[in-house]
């Protein structure tokens, strides 16, 4: 896609019968805690590792639906560059196959990593950007790390100059927190660099 923004470019809606049926039984299966109705579509223009203009997919919890797509408008805006933003569905809603596509995205009815309780994601109040170029890092004991993805071994360290990465203070970090999100980078025994959240206090 290229072209400039129109008034249709970052778009929220309730879930069409299409991606429903994209994602149950994958991303979404029935549960207690969060229903169909909770989470909104959204479409948004992002500037992509090619410098063109392309169209993004998300579902988030409809109570933050508007305040990601300003979110997202004002990454456009900034250029800042996501390679992809695709549902998780179209990687079998395998957090794994995501973040190694360094696939940009948001709801997954899913367990925090390491298992245990339920994730941000799996209520629609997270979103990842670019995980493989700001990965995931938790250090063991024994010094070890786990690196997610894997791949991401070469960006453990916040470096501006690599395209698409997120550190404190930039386009990306500011529009996020400044608006309430909190980044798991900024988090003291794990760094989970990609990823946002935020747990409206109605909910």
């Amino acid at each position: 896609m290229s072209g400039t923004e129109t008034t249709d470019s970052f778009t929220q809606q309730p879930l069409p019968g299409k991606i429903i049926s994209r994602i149950m039984g994958n991303s979404y299966v029935e549960n207690e805690v969060i229903s169909l109705d909770d989470l909104a579509y959204l479409k948004v223009l992002h500037y992509g590792f090619d410098d063109k203009i392309h169209e993004g997919e998300l579902i988030v919890n409809k109570a933050v639906a508007e305040e990601v797509l300003d979110i997202f408008r004002e990454l456009y805006e900034n250029s800042f560059p996501i390679e992809k933003i695709r549902l998780i569905d179209d990687y079998d809603a395998d957090d794994d196959k995501s973040m190694a596509a360094n696939n940009s995205s948001a709801f997954c009815f899913r367990q925090l990593t390491g298992g245990g309780e339920l994730s941000e994601h799996a209520y629609g109040f997270a979103v990842d950007i670019n995980p493989l170029y700001n990965p995931y890092v938790r250090r063991w004991e024994d010094d070890s790390l786990l690196i997610l993805p894997p791949a991401g071994a070469d960006y453990i360290e916040r470096n501006p100059d690599v395209k698409g990465t997120i550190c404190a203070g930039n386009v990306c970090y500011n529009a996020f927190v400044k608006r309430g999100w909190e980044w798991g980078g900024d988090w003291k025994d794990i760094d989970d660099n990609h990823h946002f959240q935020k747990y409206p206090r109605k909910y």
